[in-house]
């Protein structure tokens, strides 16, 4: 079977599996064999691969068991690192070992799924549950095969298998109802919002826009100054800053590469110091926001950062895309109790969700994001901030864009966006790597008048005639004789 064409039935199967057990030559390695210099016998794996044991277990709660015909060391070296149990090495009865390990752990063969790619695993494949094989496995295989890999064995095969039993325990018609109903429950879809200081963002409140000055100033206070007047300008509700630690966040081997700058041809980590303003610096852009009624906060880039801007006790943080991993970094801003707002570019939904899951749900905001300066039309994705609305009923959803022009933005509102990030700056021709995916002030100042714009013309949603079709309505209006009747009635 074409692995792009998958029926229902195969989908119903691939959501009973518990226990997803391969082969080792020729699906989680190829067919080939390969020594070293001293003689030892080598094999390539697919980092794909072990990924896909790793996300069988957290996103489908199926646990992964290899059955082999080789006495292999290195398949058990990275059994081992896979933390892969169930591992049979040197079999020739594979009916057998699956007989045992089904009544081992009370399972059902229909709850077992098999990959395999040669004739040995055919008598497995015709028992269980769900069957796959990877693209360029036997013809005995393949007829045996429910579901054909697009990758072949060693590249990948596994992975994409993997990928298609998450895809269906995750579907939106195996949702768990009372699960999800339990979840609603808990945090009140109608206040799918977060308190950043005096106000509210989330459902029901108009979109919080946030122009991101990041490190557009380019060192300068004067610089830093005027992009904050002109979010003002523009109507925006917030500025947002980034703060590193140099020495932290700039990796080891980075340091000494030189590079141009304004200030001369200087190693990589001077440039990071001269872009970073100090105490003095951040004790006045509090004052003078404080002064001009705008909000201000900052994505911290490392734990010592978080501490230096928690002296000026921001309305929240934003975890920048480029540190979603970090999780020590984001145990350390969750520890403030201010809101976050976490940025989603550069990641996957599994990274996504091992964030969240360090987090927690409250008081969190998510963005979607392409990590690219500037992002490709293409790349947008914006139909994942649907996605999001639907896995996150109570996280408020918005959306942090690098692209050039507004269009997009404006497109994320009618999705559901409740609050907005785009880079602001005074000239996109400045020296900088973030100037030219930025918005100047003139374009920040239409960015926000539409956004309002739109706020308004989407409405509530409830239909409804309203007095400026009255006149329209008499005049045009052509009503048959039944519905007259029927509203007589």
């Amino acid at each position: 079977m074409d692995s792009m064409v998958i029926d229902s039935d195969l989908t119903r199967r691939a959501r009973q599996i518990k226990l997803v057990l391969t082969d080792s030559d020729g699906v989680l390695t190829d067919t080939g064999v390969y020594y070293s210099d001293t003689g030892e016998e080598l094999k390539r794996f697919s980092i794909r691969d072990g990924m896909g044991v790793e996300r069988l277990r957290k996103f489908a709660g199926a646990e992964v068991g290899i059955i082999t015909g080789e006495h292999s060391g290195p398949v058990a070296r990275r059994a081992e690192k896979l933390q892969v149990t169930e591992l049979h090495l040197g079999i020739k009865d594979k009916m057998a070992v699956l007989q045992e390990i089904a009544q081992r752990y009370n399972l059902e063969f229909d709850q077992i799924a098999y990959i395999g790619d040669d004739t040995n695993d055919v008598e497995v494949m015709n028992t269980v549950g769900l069957s796959a094989c990877p693209a360029d496995a036997t013809e005995f295989a393949r007829q045996a095969a429910s579901y054909i890999c697009a990758s072949p064995g060693g590249h990948g095969a596994f992975r994409d298998f993997a990928e298609f039993i998450i895809a269906a325990k995750q579907s939106e018609d195996f949702l768990n109802l009372k699960k999800r109903t339990a979840q609603l429950e808990k945090y009140n879809m109608a206040e799918r919002k977060v308190r950043v200081g005096d106000r509210f963002i989330g459902d029901g409140e108009p979109v919080y826009v946030i122009a991101e000055i990041g490190i557009n100033h380019n060192g300068s206070m004067d610089l830093a100054k005027r992009l904050i007047d002109g979010s003002l300008f523009a109507g925006c509700d917030a500025v947002k800053f980034q703060k590193r630690t140099p020495e932290l966040a700039t990796p080891r081997d980075q340091w000494d590469i030189e590079r141009d700058t304004p200030w001369g041809r200087i190693p990589y980590i001077e440039y990071r110091r001269h872009m970073e303003f100090g105490y003095d610096e951040y004790a006045e852009i509090d004052r003078y926001c404080r002064e001009k009624g705008i909000d201000w906060f900052a994505s911290c880039w490392d734990e010592e950062a978080v501490d230096f801007i928690e002296q000026f006790d921001p309305p929240m943080y934003k975890i920048a895309s480029a540190t979603l991993t970090d999780h020590d970094l984001l145990r350390k801003t969750r520890d403030t109790g201010k809101p976050i707002m976490l940025s989603s570019g550069m990641s996957e939904m599994w990274q996504i969700e091992g964030a969240i899951d360090v987090l927690g749900r409250e008081n969190l905001m998510l963005a979607h994001a392409t990590s690219a300066y500037p992002c490709a039309t293409e790349e947008l994705n914006l139909r994942m901030i649907t996605t999001l609305l639907n896995q996150y009923p109570e996280v408020p959803i918005g959306y942090s864009g690098h692209e050039v022009g507004l269009a997009p933005t404006w497109a994320t509102i009618a999705l559901g966006a409740s609050f907005i990030e785009r880079h602001i700056t005074l000239d996109r021709a400045l020296w900088g790597s973030d100037q030219a995916a930025s918005v100047e002030v003139m374009g920040m100042h239409n960015l926000v008048r539409n956004i309002r714009d739109i706020e308004l013309a989407l409405g509530d949603g409830v239909k409804r005639i309203y007095p400026s079709e009255m006149a329209a309505m008499k005049k045009l209006r052509r009503v048959n004789s039944q519905q007259t009747a029927n509203a007589s009635s």
